[in-house]
């Protein structure tokens, strides 16, 4: 089950369970639109990987037990341990190279 963290890891923007602009990479590295878009240019500064966006979890159950209210999304904050120079190099090699095939 993903863990639905509750902020983009580069500018810090709330991203709730609900958010539209969420994006992850297969490790569930967290990042809201317009980082992902404008600065990493699809490129996660963590593990080199695309990003898609995060699913939205149910908030009433539609089946017994399987929702927000049973399965909460994280409330642990996370934030880049990269360099802004560090991303930008990774993200200039990287971006050019489609995701399936990094």
């Amino acid at each position: 089950m993903l863990e639905l963290r509750p902020n983009c890891e580069m500018c810090d923007k709330d991203l709730p369970p609900h958010a539209l602009d969420a994006r992850i990479c297969s490790y569930e590295c967290t990042f809201c639109a317009v980082c992902v878009d404008v600065v990493l240019k699809n490129v996660c500064p963590n593990c080199a990987g695309g990003f898609v966006p995060r699913p939205i979890r149910p908030q009433q159950d539609r089946r017994t037990g399987v929702s927000l209210k049973h399965q909460k999304a994280s409330t642990k904050r996370r934030s880049l341990k990269y360099s802004l120079e560090d991303i930008a190099r990774q993200t200039d090699a990287t971006k050019d190279i489609a995701p399936q095939d990094r």
